[in-house]
């Protein structure tokens, strides 16, 4: 019997086309999660030479801090999660002042004069988890939602869905959201 040297070869030019449409199909198909972040806009960045710190009173503070252990200390008191949308609410709503015509707050001389003046101050610490990070925010967020939707039922009885875009931008001046990361003096 007699043995033949040639063996018969498979065809591979094919394969890496083949390999490609798939790689195409793949990508093509497949669902990418992109993540949404926090939606702040930034401050301007201060011109050189010029002084841009504005000086607060320190009642028109609220202090939110997040400790290692995820606790959270609204002036240097411990509070729930859940209470944090409703103090926040209250501070900034409050009319200490008198001057705000569309405020329904207690009007305390303690606390906040009014909501253009009230700034949130919100601190964490390095072992702060990012969940209840992102869970203090989402309070903060929904006590400025619902003060929001309340100024435009009440003064331009219209649902916060329906409004125009003056509207929804004289709706966010009356309850500006001003939320401080950095240190207070």
């Amino acid at each position: 019997m007699r043995r033949s040297k040639f063996r018969p070869e498979i065809n591979a030019g094919s394969m890496a086309d083949i390999a490609f449409l798939l790689l195409i199909f793949f990508l093509v198909t497949a669902t990418i999660s992109t993540d949404e972040g926090i939606n702040r806009l930034l401050p301007k960045e201060c011109p050189p030479g010029m002084d841009c710190s504005t000086p607060i009173n320190d009642k028109n503070i609220l202090r939110v801090m997040i400790n290692n252990n995820d606790e959270i200390m609204v002036d240097n008191e411990l509070i729930s999660l859940e209470a944090l949308k409703d103090i926040a609410k209250d501070f900034l709503d409050n009319n200490g002042d008198g001057s705000c015509t569309y405020c329904s707050g207690n009007g305390d001389s303690a606390s906040s004069d009014n909501p253009k003046k009230a700034v949130i101050s919100l601190q964490n610490m390095k072992q702060t988890s990012y969940r209840q990070y992102i869970a203090v925010q989402n309070e903060l967020t929904k006590a400025y939602y619902e003060l929001r939707n309340a100024y435009s039922l009440n003064v331009m009885n219209k649902s916060a869905d329906k409004l125009t875009k003056g509207e929804l931008k004289q709706v966010r001046e009356a309850y500006p959201f001003i939320l401080s990361e950095a240190e207070t003096k």
